[in-house]
């Protein structure tokens, strides 16, 4: 887990013209702070924060679309306290897509005015609901042009969560057999496609709801966890199962699924559970342990390869997740769009759940 340092967050009382020079940029803009951790109350959208000095690698993104993801409403309610409470506020927001408005000196691979898309890191303080978003040079790249910034905006943080567990830790090749439990989901939709581009054979667990848009995106397979028996309605092994859900049951199940020497990834690792428990200095090595008990006990029950998996910045995965998207293989539906200055209305939606797919807030 990446650590993050303290980025101050300084407010202003006006708001300041952003500079024309390639290099650097200094001014104001809206953002939205989380000063207290809470329901979507909590949130504000601010007029006038600081955007601070561009370092060497850094890139300013004018953005146009930040889409909220379930790590987002998380975080607004106090998970990994013991990380972001004493960096308080921060700036919630993950995924961006927008234009390039200036560069740090070191950066080549993007140039101003150019549209981008990207994600941060998780432990990001400085997140992308704001006017203008700070990410390093590795975790944007070029936005694919058939793709608006609303479409664009939804796609990296999942895609890239995917993309770590099935192609960095799994090593997913053409023929293999795939099992997503909960591919109804943005990571659960995206491992799908992506298992399907490299020419797999998936299979996936979701909603009745979500079956047909499964079907469409190329999974051979989906059955209804809720009308019916998963673990009757599957037949066979598999080389990898990517659990989203990862709760007990799905953790046994998809362990039974797997052939010797296949690999179980979770999204649910307990690190920040057990570092908001136990404080960061206790609870990351008891992380560190619980996963380690269970990778011997699964090898040496199983046979099979056992890991937490969290997105992390791949600038050659995001190029990979550029061409699929490009080739018309890869795209998470958006199911609604906010303005930003609604974000508390588009927050709240999302923990009721009322609206089960992809929220997007845009920026005008």
């Amino acid at each position: 887990m990446r650590i993050p340092t303290r980025i101050a967050i300084t407010l202003t009382h006006s708001a300041s013209a952003a500079s024309n020079h390639n290099r650097s940029c200094y001014s104001t803009c809206r953002a939205v702070l989380v000063p207290s951790f809470g329901g979507p109350e909590v949130l504000q959208l601010h007029p006038n924060v600081q955007v601070p000095p561009l370092k060497p690698n850094e890139v300013l993104v004018r953005s146009r679309a930040v889409s909220i993801n379930p790590l987002d409403t998380r975080m607004r309610s106090g998970y990994g306290r013991s990380l972001f409470e004493p960096l308080l506020p921060i700036i919630l927001g993950r995924d961006v897509s927008g234009e390039v408005a200036a560069v740090g000196a070191s950066v080549r691979s993007v140039s101003i005015g150019q549209e981008v898309f990207g994600a941060l890191h998780p432990t990001a303080v400085r997140g992308t609901y704001t006017d203008y978003a700070i990410l390093p040079e590795d975790e944007i790249t070029p936005k694919p042009s058939s793709l608006s910034h609303v479409e664009a905006s939804a796609i990296p943080f999942a895609a890239l969560t995917a993309w770590r567990a099935l192609k960095s830790t799994a090593r997913i090749t053409e023929g293999q057999r795939i099992l997503v439990v909960g591919g109804g989901g943005a990571v659960g939709f995206a491992a799908i496609q992506i298992a399907v581009a490299t020419g797999c054979h998936v299979a996936t667990t979701c909603g009745g709801q979500s079956i047909e848009r499964l079907l469409a995106a190329g999974a051979e397979q989906a059955v209804d966890y809720i009308t019916e028996d998963v673990e009757v309605a599957i037949k066979g092994k598999f080389d990898a199962v990517l659990d989203t859900i990862g709760v007990p049951e799905t953790e046994r199940m998809g362990i039974n699924f797997l052939k010797q020497g296949g690999h179980y990834m979770t999204l649910q690792g307990e690190a920040a559970s057990l570092a908001d428990r136990f404080g960061l200095a206790v609870g990351l090595p008891a992380a560190k342990v619980a996963e380690l008990q269970k990778q011997i006990r699964y090898r040496y029950s199983h046979g099979i390869d056992y890991s937490w998996t969290y997105m992390r910045a791949d600038i050659e995965g995001l190029i990979e997740i550029r061409k699929l998207c490009e080739a018309g293989k890869l795209k998470i539906p958006v199911d609604k769009t906010y303005p930003i200055t609604q974000v508390r209305e588009a927050h709240e939606a999302k923990d009721k759940k009322l609206i089960p797919g992809k929220v997007v807030l845009e920026l005008d």
